[in-house]
């Protein structure tokens, strides 16, 4: 592209848009041609209809006694097949560009073939012909080449059709030595006759809806790209996010900004491996992480099917939250539910090698329920949304109690009974007990699964 001086830009800018100087990644890139292909694919569908119209305007039209060959309907022959190829072409792969310039240049020039044989058919001056309204499809394959988004192709598209009605016109006033000037519409009008004004009108229409389509597409094409960056964008971030939180910020009526957030009931559950430490502490790097992206790939769907949104990952731990991101009426039951089947689906660690180890150390978890602050944190350049209060910080220490406990899972009291409330119907009888928790009020009542050793109590 043409650097413009900074004076012209000044002006140019608000009008076109500003350039994309950058160059795309190869991953936009690949997202933009694939965007364009189907417009390609929309292109010859259309074509194949046109084709079909064309075919049944000449069936119902008048007939015309031909002698010799008869051109119309093996150059519809000609086009359908052309037409078929091409999209079977694009829907198995990208249509190079070659053959969409050949696309366009076929269709004009069959366009203005059938347009040319009208006189010979009625057996009249080439004049004839340039009152044809068949005239009108060269604005339909100008505008075709728009689901490109291209502008070259309907740049191309519109000289192919400017140029074909030159010669056309000029093979109406040369070829037939009796051809006839008019200078006023009403000769033109009830006689084969040419009006040089009337054909420049055509041509300046050509001209002025090429200009306008390529201009839109210049502009369409920037949006087009900045679309596409974002959306890859939002794709990858969402393999650092959780999707529900990806949804929100994309579907939020106004940026997300730090320091907004709102209260609600919600349940927190933590998971961790036990002894993780200890047991990599000889593991070869590229062991510990097979061995950690094993183990969340069987945790993480299981919180993600029973409604939970992970909230972060803290090396062998995982945080999630259920009811905070989007609240429901069922939190506390469904991150006990989740808690279960996270504990059933251990049973079939040991035939997983990268999980055998895991499985021998065992994993804690503990669900805590309450009122929470969900939000943004951070500065306006650095977000990070997650979820504070007494209840967030409970079930962390309350995670680290398994290991003292000797339980696999431990939730509170006051999570349990809501969960109950809520529907939540245990498979197995829990123990209910009464703690001593590292920075909680001693006996703190709990409710624990697995339990290998402690002092019981009824509920």
């Amino acid at each position: 592209m043409i650097a413009l001086p900074m004076r012209y830009r000044r002006w140019l800018v608000p009008i076109l848009g500003p350039r994309t100087t950058k160059a795309m990644p190869t991953r936009v890139e690949v997202a933009i041609l694939e965007q364009e292909n189907r417009g390609e694919v929309l292109a010859k569908v259309v074509q194949l209809v046109i084709a079909a119209a064309w075919g049944a305007l000449y069936l119902l039209s008048t007939p015309v006694r031909q002698e010799g060959f008869v051109v119309i309907p093996y150059a519809l022959g000609i086009y359908v097949a052309v037409n078929g190829i091409g999209l079977f072409w694009a829907m198995r792969r990208r249509l190079p560009n070659w053959a969409v310039y050949f696309s366009i240049v076929f269709d004009m020039t069959l366009l203005y073939v059938v347009i040319w044989r009208f006189h010979v058919l009625a057996d009249q001056p080439a004049a004839l012909y340039l009152k044809a309204p068949t005239l009108a499809f060269v604005f339909v394959f100008i505008t075709l080449r728009a689901l490109r988004f291209q502008p070259a192709f309907v740049l191309v598209a519109g000289g192919t059709a400017v140029l074909g009605w030159l010669i056309m016109v000029a093979y109406a006033a040369l070829a037939d030595p009796g051809a006839v000037i008019a200078n006023n519409f009403a000769d033109y009008f009830t006689g084969n006759v040419i009006l040089p004004t009337a054909e420049l009108e055509k041509i300046l229409a050509m001209a002025l809806v090429t200009g306008i389509l390529a201009l839109a597409l210049y502009r369409g094409r920037s949006l087009l790209i900045r679309a596409t960056t974002e959306t890859v964008a939002v794709r990858q971030l969402s393999r650092f996010f959780d999707s529900s939180v990806v949804e929100d910020i994309r579907s939020g009526e106004s940026p997300l900004a730090p320091g907004e957030g709102r209260a609600c009931e919600a349940a927190i559950l933590n998971v961790d491996i036990r002894g993780f430490s200890n047991l990599v502490e000889h593991m070869p790097p590229s062991e510990v992480i097979a061995m950690l992206a094993a183990y969340q790939s069987r945790v993480v769907p299981i919180i993600q099917a029973h409604g939970g949104v992970i909230d972060k990952f803290m090396g062998d731990g995982i945080m999630a939250t259920f009811g905070a991101v989007r609240p429901t009426d069922s939190y506390a039951a469904d991150a006990l539910r989740a808690m279960e089947a996270i504990r059933r689906d251990i049973g079939d660690w040991p035939q997983e090698s990268e999980l055998a180890s895991v499985a021998r150390q065992g994993i804690g978890i503990a669900v805590s329920a309450g009122p929470i602050v969900f939000g943004a944190v951070g500065d306006s350049d650095r977000l990070e949304v997650t979820v504070i209060g007494a209840s967030v910080n409970l079930s962390a220490k309350l995670e680290k109690a398994n290991k003292i406990l000797g339980t696999e899972a431990v939730a509170t009291r006051h999570a349990y009974d809501t969960a109950i409330q809520q529907g939540y119907a245990p498979r197995h009888r829990p123990d209910f007990i009464a703690a001593s928790i590292e920075g909680v009020a001693r006996n703190t009542p709990v409710v624990a699964w697995g339990l290998s050793r402690t002092e019981r109590s009824s509920p």
